[in-house]
């Protein structure tokens, strides 16, 4: 047992022998013929879970928004107002008031997933097969490599969305293949001589872009399930209280990172201003 109760009642620091580490796939509670054609495994119950938590507790913080801000309101506030001053520069005044909604909503999401594996209960309670194996009712979000493809395959088509809404199909075309070189300023020769060194580039900055979602997916996939692998293999309060407050630290930090990449993607190509659109 990995978490913090089950810690505080064994004081040492030797792995159990049980301690078999986190299953790479998630255990399937519910085979698919009994719930919708889909199996119900304790991944998609976590998800469930975290998301109704996650829209109580902001109801409950915020309830009804008043001219003077109540505490919760307050904290609120101040989070989103933070993620926007850091956010709006990567992806610019045009496509902020679009994108930001969906930036916000994709760092709480994982933030909070990356988190819930710190809770007692979450990978511990569960039943035993007829194998004597522990069959846990829940397991964090991001442990599991379905999660985090949806969740880079969701955000790379909300990047090529927001692409063609705020930039437009030339603009995206230009900054892949177009020509860079200004005609008034490069002879005519070396100008052509340019085109197709820049269509080749943009052959493989698509390619860079194809395997986006791979890297966006494994970076966020690794860093949890090692971490949760790394909490199952210890015991005793005082070694694992510390990599607790390690866990909560790179949880954030994953999150942070997955959205703020997402951004760059997006202003890389949205954020141009008004002569330079009207150029390209």
């Amino acid at each position: 047992m990995k978490r913090l109760i089950p810690a505080i009642l064994f004081v040492f620091t030797a792995a159990p022998a049980w301690a078999s580490g986190v299953s790479p796939r998630p255990y399937t509670l519910v085979e698919a013929d009994r719930f919708f054609g889909l199996p119900l495994t304790n991944t998609i119950i976590t998800s469930w879970v975290v998301s109704l938590l996650l829209i109580l507790f902001f109801r409950w913080m915020v309830s009804k928004p008043t001219l003077i801000p109540t505490r919760g309101q307050a904290v609120v506030e101040s989070l989103i107002g933070g993620l926007r001053e850091m956010l709006g520069p990567i992806v610019g005044k045009h496509a902020m008031p679009g994108v930001f909604p969906f930036l916000v909503v994709l760092f709480l999401f994982i933030l909070v997933h990356n988190w819930s594996g710190l809770l007692p209960g979450v990978g511990t309670f569960g039943f035993y097969d007829e194998k004597g194996k522990l069959i846990y009712w829940m397991r964090p979000g991001n442990t599991d490599l379905n999660m985090t493809i949806a969740l880079a395959v969701i955000s790379m088509g909300a990047w090529l969305f927001f692409c063609l809404k705020y930039a437009g199909l030339r603009v995206l075309m230009f900054d892949l293949f177009g020509n860079k070189a200004d005609r008034k300023e490069t002879p005519l020769i070396v100008y052509l001589g340019l085109i197709p060194i820049f269509a080749f580039v943009g052959i493989i900055e698509v390619v860079s872009i194809a395997f986006r979602p791979v890297a966006l997916s494994l970076r966020l996939f690794g860093n949890m399930f090692g971490g949760e692998n790394l909490l199952d293999g210890l015991m005793g309060f005082f070694i694992t209280i510390p990599f607790y407050f390690f866990e909560f630290m790179v949880g954030g930090l994953q999150a942070f990172i997955f959205t703020i990449l997402v951004a760059i993607y997006i202003g890389l190509i949205c954020n141009h201003d008004d002569s330079e659109a009207h150029e390209h």
